[in-house]
């Protein structure tokens, strides 16, 4: 892998996160710090373990040379901006998820990387755990047979305190919705990566454990599949003391179950050898890593795996594993969800019209 200097945008807890992926990759290094806060690059700057340059004005860090990539990691209604910002200097772009808070701010981060001719990535590192790669693998090669349900249930929690820690919580704003937007955005995008693209949505949505915020801590949406299927989106951070979230995929030949990041169901109508393998692999295996009640309750394999990916893609001049547009996909069935939670009624994909909610 060609050398890549790398910027952090943004430097709260998930910074962290970015910053110890990069650590673990070859020829990557985290090499400027933007924050308006000193005392949060500083942190970052000593978790890179090198010469980290921290700065306080972005465009005199987008000038840097030895910087081809940035990484954005400030709050989601504040990512537009330093992504447009960096792009048009050139630099390659990894926004941490979600992409933006509507669709009209994810579009101009995607017009903005294809008018300056750099790459885009947005941050879904559930994608690359070996348990639903396998799973994705399982559905292409048709061992599901025709695809029936396909649900998703993330029921966290989430103290007050949790959202009194900054202001930019719980808001519309910056947060972009609540437990959807926020929390279980991951396991919206699985669903939408293992089922295909969702025709509509049905969906109710209640603030019900937490005060002083304006989105909600509980979401129940169903779901129709364009290919027929039908499934289910549970979100909350209302569930005390939080479980692990769960992804479960049925078929007329088969189901699958993904608890965390380990297999607790894998069931074919035709057995395979491989599958024995699969099970002694992952199955029962606790990876320990749950933000289910702790938002630093994560591990930072996947991002390590995910910005690889999209460093080799720059390297090799292809689209990265999530680009932009996937990264998009999420934000627009978690946007149908709460105008249909809002409107009292069923709402079709694509959406013709996403106004802001603030």
């Amino acid at each position: 892998m060609a050398e890549h200097g790398i910027g952090i945008i943004g430097c709260g807890m998930i910074a962290e996160f970015h910053t110890r992926a990069i650590n673990e990759i070859d020829g990557a290094r985290v090499v400027a710090a933007y924050s308006r806060s000193r005392a949060n690059a500083e942190k970052i700057a000593g978790l890179a373990g090198h010469a980290c340059h921290l700065y306080d004005d972005l465009d005199a860090m987008l000038r840097r040379p030895d910087l081809d990539v940035v990484c954005v990691c400030t709050p989601s209604g504040a990512h537009m901006e330093p992504a447009v910002q960096a792009a048009r200097a050139g630099k390659h772009v990894i926004v941490e998820k979600p992409l933006e808070v509507d669709l009209a701010r994810c579009d101009a981060i995607i017009k903005a990387c294809d008018d300056a001719g750099v790459r885009l990535c947005a941050i879904f590192p559930s994608r690359f755990s070996p348990a639903n790669r396998r799973l994705k693998e399982a559905i292409d090669g048709g061992r599901f047979g025709r695809l029936t349900l396909g649900d998703t249930h993330v029921k966290w929690w989430r103290t007050q305190e949790y959202y009194d820690s900054g202001g930019w919580r719980g808001t519309w704003r910056l947060d972009g919705g609540g437990a959807l937007m926020n929390q279980a955005i991951h396991n919206v995008d699985l669903l939408y990566w293992l089922m295909g693209d969702v025709e509509s949505v049905v969906a109710q949505t209640a603030t019900l454990a937490h005060v002083r915020i304006e989105v909600e801590d509980t979401a129940v949406a169903s779901v129709r599949f364009k290919n027929g299927a039908l499934g289910v989106i549970q979100a909350a951070t209302s569930a005390y003391p939080g479980l692990s979230k769960r992804i479960e995929i049925h078929g007329d030949r088969g189901s699958a179950r993904i608890e965390q990041d380990d297999v607790t169901l894998w069931d074919f109508q035709e057995k395979l050898p491989s599958d024995n393998i699969l099970l002694a692999a992952i199955a029962g295996r606790s990876s320990g890593n749950s933000g289910a009640s702790d938002p630093r309750g994560i591990a930072h394999i996947g991002h390590r795996d995910q910005i690889a990916d999209f460093l080799e893609a720059i390297d090799e001049g292809r689209d990265a594993f999530v680009d932009g547009r996937e990264g998009r996909k999420s934000v627009e069935i978690i946007r149908a969800v709460y105008h249909s939670a809002r409107e009292g009624r069923a709402v079709q994909l694509p959406l013709s019209d996403d106004p802001p909610s603030f």
